[in-house]
């Protein structure tokens, strides 16, 4: 009788990338959208990828409109559940981000069964499965491929009253930047890839990443936001450089404001951060004034995997929105500001 203990599987190990670490660099992106073709005309599409926004928004007619979002990845924790539930709470993140409410949403999963067998995959399901409960919502069934590296997430599909909708090209000028989430998921998981994360470091970033942004719902209904996006793959300065050309607006944020997870910061030192990250800057950095040095920069590009929320508000609600995040267990915090463009650059850091 053999009474060998079967393998650990390490799934950080089986792919080339993390998370949302994974996503193609905002500059290449742009060859790839851009087309000769013209877009088929639809007035009933309120948001499709022209903006870069989180999702597709359609009208039904009646008031409401569907959201629909698809997002999938690599794995970014080696625990097979953790990765099912932290895939699929990223893609519901982006009908939260629109300001809606999920409805149901249907897994993606890519996995290569001779390697890792199906009840591995199992577990990455009923993670999936897990945050769908979570949401209050059906999994409702998928699509599955045999592949070489392992790959998880859902296809989820949302309503949202058209006067709730938040878009991320609507801020407007004089509009307070609060994030939800602190920087530095992405460090993290590249120290766990490269097997130096310390074990007491190890639940940081996956119960950052297992945190809903339901919080979305509650600030469509509000009045005092103008604009919302999740911070994922692009990082910080992606994801506001977006919301800046967008709503034709420039920001001015302060670092020293910026939440940090305290703990990644002995890995950027060791030059441990994902490839994402210098693929965001090399996209950005034509945009941005203000870097001082490596230390801010791989914090501020930080592929970020199930991120927070960053909105754009009137500053007399400030308060009143943050208190809305802390019930969810959340805390925004206020990183800067939305100003007439100056000096022809999207961002300034202070």
């Amino acid at each position: 009788m053999n009474l060998d203990p079967a393998p650990v599987v390490r799934l950080t190990q089986l792919s080339h990338g993390a998370g949302c670490g994974c996503k193609i660099s905002p500059a290449d992106l742009e060859k790839i959208l851009h087309t000769s073709m013209g877009a088929l005309a639809d007035p009933r599409l309120l948001v499709g990828y022209q903006s870069r926004d989180d999702a597709a928004v359609y009208d039904l007619g009646d008031g409401r409109a569907v959201i629909s979002t698809t997002d999938f990845f690599l794995p970014i924790v080696d625990d097979a559940f953790d990765f099912g539930r932290i895939a699929a709470t990223n893609a519901l993140s982006d009908v939260y981000a629109m300001g809606g409410k999920p409805l149901m949403a249907v897994a993606i999963l890519g996995w290569p069964l001779e390697k890792l067998g199906a009840e591995l995959a199992g577990r990455v399901v009923d993670g999936g499965r897990q945050a769908c409960h979570d949401a209050g919502i059906p999994l409702a069934g998928g699509h599955s491929i045999d592949s070489k590296e392992p790959f998880f997430g859902l296809a989820v599909t949302g309503e949202v009253p058209i006067t709730h909708l938040k878009r991320n090209d609507t801020a407007q000028a004089g509009d307070a930047l609060l994030l939800t989430k602190p920087l530095g998921v992405g460090i993290l998981s590249t120290a766990q890839k490269r097997g130096v994360l310390a074990p007491e470091h190890a639940h940081i970033a996956k119960d950052l990443m297992i945190r809903p942004n339901s919080v979305g719902t509650a600030l469509g209904a509000h009045p005092g936001v103008h604009a919302l996006t999740d911070i994922t793959g692009f990082g910080l300065l992606g994801h506001l450089a977006e919301m800046c050309a967008g709503s034709g607006l420039s920001a001015e944020i302060r670092f020293a404001d910026i939440p940090v997870i305290p703990e990644c910061m002995g890995y950027a030192k060791q030059s441990c951060y994902p490839d994402g990250t210098m693929r965001n800057w090399k996209s950005l950095n034509g945009k941005i004034d203000g870097v001082g040095g490596m230390e801010q920069l791989v914090l501020l590009c930080d592929p970020q995997t199930s991120g927070g929320l960053l909105i754009a508000c009137k500053m007399e609600f400030i308060d009143e929105i943050s208190a809305l995040v802390e019930i969810t267990g959340l805390r925004s915090t206020f990183i800067g500001t939305l100003e007439k463009p100056t000096n022809g650059k999207l961002i300034r850091i202070n």
